[in-house]
């Protein structure tokens, strides 16, 4: 049974997502301060972290950037300032995804069952292993054939959400409400920018190889390469 480690100083609602982890299947423990987390940590395994933002004794983004001194173990930022560099620190910092208050607890189930389905092994190597693209989200890096590059945080982004729905075309609006929620202003050239130079690191790791395709007047769509 996976363990997962609530880190919330209001008790009831720490209560109310073990209550629905329980029920799909999870253990979990609860810890109101932040003084408590590196110590428990320390001494017990943990398969993921919520970690809410704000907490008596330590604050979240600076117990997420020690845990990340010594652990690789995912990390969920719950949080109820929406301000995007709040977000984007926190991703920066290591986290592997982040909610924002007020959640249903249905949503944080959905969450840590996505992170922990990134993080599972990937599939035995293959005569097409070099062509294997993998993302790593908890250092913004993406793999092929014993390979890395490193990505920005929105190139990142971008290649998770075409990534993730293979075969699909999502237009330049469709990338812009998943990579800014916020609804900030943005130029769809502004995609495209950002795509361009996601396009050239990804050709750099793998020559020959075309995985994100533009769509002319619809957009943008990922193709797993083929070997």
């Amino acid at each position: 049974m996976k363990q997962i480690l609530i880190v919330e100083d209001e008790a009831k609602l720490a209560q109310l997502e073990a209550d629905y982890l329980h029920a799909a299947g999870f253990a979990s423990t609860i810890l109101g301060d932040g003084i408590e987390v590196v110590p428990w940590l320390g001494r017990h395994r943990a398969d993921l972290v919520l970690l809410d933002l704000m907490l008596p004794g330590r604050d979240g983004l600076e117990l997420c950037r020690e845990i990340r001194a010594f652990s690789a173990v995912p990390i969920i930022m719950v949080t109820a300032r929406i301000e995007e560099i709040d977000r984007l620190l926190g991703l920066e910092l290591g986290a592997d995804d982040y909610i924002c208050k007020p959640f249903s607890p249905r949503e944080v189930v959905a969450r840590v069952k996505a992170v922990l389905r990134r993080q599972q092994p990937p599939a035995p190597a293959s005569a097409d292993a070099e062509h294997v693209l993998t993302l790593v989200p908890s250092c913004f890096r993406v793999r092929a054939g014993g390979r890395e590059t490193e990505l920005t945080v929105v190139e990142f982004e971008l290649l998770q959400a075409l990534y993730r729905q293979p075969g699909r075309i999502l237009s330049r609006q469709q990338l812009m409400d998943l990579i800014y929620p916020d609804q900030r202003i943005v130029s769809d050239r502004t995609i495209d920018s950002h795509i361009k130079k996601l396009r050239k690191k990804l050709a750099e790791l793998l020559p020959g190889t075309e995985v994100v395709h533009s769509v002319y007047g619809a957009g943008y769509r990922y193709e797993p390469p083929t070997g």
